[in-house]
């Protein structure tokens, strides 16, 4: 878990007293860097006192005690990060991440540091940023003023001191914008670049800087370059691509020729087949709704350069940066927050909003915290849940899609699976299924150990499956002679199939065939009876219950449900 989170940093080399800590300090003591050095705090603070610099130079800086039990977050709480990698590596850990931070304490939206979470990139100096957190720790009203991106964190603004400014008055602002003061940037804008064979790298590049200040927008608020199909390999555009880490899209000459722009050019048409370049391929990647921001400007070459540039600017009506976004896939568990894995908690730890339904949210709740947001959703809306959680997490979002029990067996795994993998490979966030216990294994174990043989989990909601398959899944079963769970077992528009079930099983299958009933599963209200086939009251069960039946050879003694696997030597005389 550990090895995990440090590779996610490209940590490459572990510290160890005595072993020649100056070289490798002095190696690693820059802004990018994460330093995780296990020890009392004091010690550590000395070791490292001779690197200072300030906060916009110095690394993160994570301290460990010896039993992994406290993360404490020395430098870089909010400039590198390392608050939140306190707050993961602990829950991975089981242990406790000790922030001393005024927001931390205080319970205020990290201004300098939230917007890391939804995806978008910081702008203004750091005595800017540094002015602003102090003003608004002594209880200062903060003007902010949004112009693009996501507005779900504004749920969590209340009672920060927050309100609402002009463009002109915002200290800060979150959009494309370099007006204000402070800035977070949500990746909008798309470049559309025309330049002649083998233009220079430095002209590209100037150009591109040149557009963007002379438009009054933030280099930081650029989701990536487009084109035509006749500039898929050149070489400066490719390297601005890679340099940047900027998607490149690259079209037709029919297809730019399709769109309306302000400029057209015959002289371009008749050498490429399309009157616009620059001002079509921005508007193309911008997608629908799109507003070119700036008509092509061209740029001419100077001394040591070759080529000319031709350069527009469009905003897309919705972010993208899916290379910076996560989609978690993440069970609660069957309703206890002590039964969920430490992995999962890492995840939920990590992501700034949490999808699901409004039942399976309440069950996590209490290890929400006060700065990361809760959508929630209606129960038969899983489609918008998933393209919800899938959209926030292409813009450059950390999303935590909640299931009950685990994501993976009757959750939003593969519904979200299908919806990604409809993308278009560059437009697909990273994707993790953190896997959670479900309802039959809970089931199991307070029942006793009714699945040593082989089983199978049947679902009796024909909503989702004609219920002529599931017939024909419940008599293979019960020919088969597997031990059963019945998930969705009845509910109120769906009280006969339950019955049918019995019936079937039956068939093949002993009246005196142990029973689980397992109801609110890892609730307060839980409750887990043993009963018979044929004693089953159909009445008592409801959506709510697993039903759990045994096979032919499942059997109940001293209140306890086994189904003997047939080891060799298993009776003891």
């Amino acid at each position: 878990m550990l090895q995990r989170l440090m590779q996610r940093h490209h940590a490459d080399e572990t510290l160890q007293a005595g072993n020649g800590l100056q070289p490798v300090l002095q190696k690693h003591w820059h802004h990018d860097s994460v330093l995780l050095m296990v020890g009392a705090v004091g010690a550590i603070t000395r070791l490292i006192s001779p690197y200072l610099q300030g906060k916009e130079k110095d690394p993160a800086v994570l301290v460990l005690d010896p039993k992994g039990q406290w993360v404490i977050p020395l430098l870089g709480g909010h400039s590198s990060g390392a608050e939140q990698l306190a707050r993961e590596l602990a829950a991975d850990l089981g242990g406790q991440a000790v922030l001393t931070g005024a927001c931390a304490s205080d319970r205020r939206l990290a201004l300098d540091s939230f917007g890391e979470g939804w995806g978008w990139r910081r702008g203004g100096s750091p005595d800017a940023w540094r002015t602003l957190m102090q003003a608004h720790a002594r209880g200062h009203a903060v003007r902010v003023h949004q112009s693009h991106g996501a507005t779900d964190w504004q749920r969590i603004s209340a009672g920060q001191d927050l309100v609402e400014g002009s463009p002109d008055s915002a200290e800060l602002s979150i959009g494309a914008e370099l007006q204000a003061p402070c800035r977070w940037h949500p990746a909008s804008l798309w470049l559309g670049v025309g330049c002649e064979r083998n233009t220079s790298l430095t002209l590209v590049e100037r150009a591109i800087d040149q557009a963007l200040a002379e438009a009054g927008l933030a280099v930081e608020a650029v989701a990536g370059l487009a084109s035509a199909d006749r500039k898929a390999d050149e070489a400066a555009l490719l390297q601005v691509r890679d340099s940047r880490d900027w998607p490149f899209r690259t079209y037709s000459a029919e297809r730019l020729d399709a769109i309306d722009v302000p400029t057209p050019s015959e002289v371009v048409r008749s050498e490429l087949g399309t009157a616009s370049v620059a001002e079509a391929a921005a508007l193309l990647a911008a997608g629908d709704d799109a507003r070119l921001r700036l008509k092509k400007r061209i740029s001419k070459a100077q001394a040591n350069e070759h080529g000319a540039v031709t350069v527009a600017i469009a905003e897309a009506a919705v972010p993208f940066a899916p290379q910076r976004g996560e989609l978690h896939l993440i069970g609660s568990g069957p309703g206890d927050p002590a039964l969920l894995s430490g992995d999962a908690r890492r995840a939920l730890a990590r992501c700034c909003v949490w999808v699901g339904y409004g039942l399976y949210l309440d069950l996590l709740e209490p290890l929400r915290r006060s700065d990361q947001v809760r959508c929630d959703g209606q129960l038969t809306r899983e489609w918008d849940r998933c393209e919800q959680a899938l959209g926030l997490a292409r813009q450059g979002a950390k999303v935590a899609l909640i299931s009950s029990g685990d994501s993976g067996i009757y959750g939003m795994a593969g519904l979200a699976l299908e919806l990604w993998l409809q993308q278009p490979a560059d437009a697909r966030p990273s994707f993790e299924v953190h896997p959670g216990i479900s309802a039959l294994q809970l089931a199991a174990a307070k029942a006793g150990a009714p699945l040593m043989h082989d089983f199978c989990t049947i679902s009796l909601s024909d909503r989702l499956t004609p219920w002529p398959v599931i017939e024909q899944r419940l008599q293979s079963a019960a020919a088969g002679d597997f031990v059963v769970a019945l998930y969705n077992p009845r509910s109120r528009d769906r009280n006969w199939q339950l019955e049918r079930a019995r019936t079937l099983l039956r068939e093949q299958r002993a009246g005196t065939t142990p029973v689980v009933l397992a109801r609110q599963l890892g609730r307060a209200e839980e409750v887990v009876e043993l009963t018979s086939l044929e004693a089953l009251e159909i009445e008592s069960v409801d959506m709510l219950t697993l039903v759990l039946i045994g096979n032919s050879s499942s059997r109940v003694s001293d209140g306890r449900m086994v189904t003997p696997r047939g080891y060799p030597g298993a009776s003891l005389s």
